[in-house]
């Protein structure tokens, strides 16, 4: 296993931000009318969701689709799109990226090379202008200032005008033919991660209702749940948590939502060193999304899996400790 580097300086506060453009007022206007959709179609499911099981509870069939869809799509977030795609933090065949892309793009987070793009950009200026989605910038001071950033890390960056140039932060992708293709199949990808749970949950009731309530709970409130955890990466994790390794912004570590979202709360390690495939860097600091790595690599699936060396841990560590 190789070792990584420690995370690059942060930009200066007036360093100009490099591979971002503002889109036209119709993108705009499709953009915020998209996001409206994500945001609310899942909370709506979610209410539809328990007015149906009131009384009836979730039968077993739709806590299945909903756990397997979750983790499935998860995944493809927290091993593909993040550590395989944006960071490299390991190599894998090229069926095995195609895989984690396909089950990232059903997560419904944006297409795999935007999303790529932007959180390359927010690790460049990571709690700095030119970040596009910290909690900690152009913010006023005190609570109504801390709610902002929050809402703002949280889903208010997704209907800004600012826009991440692919071109510029993810040049290697766009000439990946297979990932390319991945990309531009998005939209059909969308479909599927809703029309799959319910043919499943139809074809394993042999009803309409399963098929229903299989839509409801693999499909809308797994997106609801799977959307929130990650958008808490961005927004809790930069706020509330402890910073046992020094990085170069505010990311926390998170216990609860390193546990919902499969190793990825364990962000101040991951900042810390973010080309490591391992983000729980303690013996205690459970990361799935590490275990399936793991996983693949004695299957032989992975390979080239990047670590921190234990000379760059005890540093990182006693730099925070200088800081505390």
């Amino acid at each position: 296993m190789s070792s990584v580097t420690a995370s690059r300086p942060a930009p200066e506060p007036d360093t100009p931000v490099r591979g971002v453009e503002l889109a036209s007022p119709r993108a705009v206007r499709w953009q915020r009318l998209s996001i409206l959709l994500i945001v609310a179609l899942p909370l709506l499911g979610l209410g539809a969701a328990l007015w149906w099981g009131w009384g009836r509870g979730i039968g077993a069939v739709d806590l299945g689709l909903f756990l397997g869809f979750y983790v499935f799509t998860g995944l493809g977030i927290t091993v593909g799109f993040h550590r395989l795609l944006t960071h490299q933090s390991f190599r894998a065949p090229q069926w095995v990226r195609v895989l984690f892309a396909v089950a990232g793009s059903m997560a419904i987070q944006g297409a795999v090379i935007d999303w790529v793009a932007t959180h390359r950009r927010h690790h460049a200026y990571s709690d700095r202008p030119g970040d596009p989605h910290s909690p900690h910038v152009d913010f006023e001071d005190g609570f109504r200032g801390l709610l902002k950033g929050l809402w703002h890390a949280h889903v208010g960056w997704l209907v800004s005008p600012e826009q991440t140039v692919q071109q510029a932060w993810a040049p290697d992708l766009l000439k990946d033919k297979a990932i390319l293709r991945v990309n531009r199949l998005f939209p059909w990808l969308i479909l599927a991660t809703f029309l799959l749970p319910a043919v499943l949950g139809g074809l394993l009731t042999m009803s309409f209702a399963g098929a229903l309530t299989g839509f409801l709970w693999g499909g809308l409130v797994r997106i609801f749940l799977l959307h929130h955890v990650t958008w808490s990466i961005n927004s809790i994790c930069h706020v509330f948590g402890t910073r046992p390794w020094a990085a170069h912004d505010e990311s926390r570590n998170n216990p609860v939502m390193a546990l919902l979202g499969f190793g990825e709360g364990w962000h101040n390690g991951h900042h810390a060193f973010p080309a490591s495939a391992r983000h729980g860097l303690r013996w205690w600091e459970f990361d799935v999304s590490w275990v399936v790595i793991r996983t693949l690599q004695v299957l032989r699936l992975a390979r080239d899996i990047k670590l921190p060396s234990t000379a760059q841990l005890e540093r990182r560590t006693r730099r925070a400790r200088a800081r505390a």
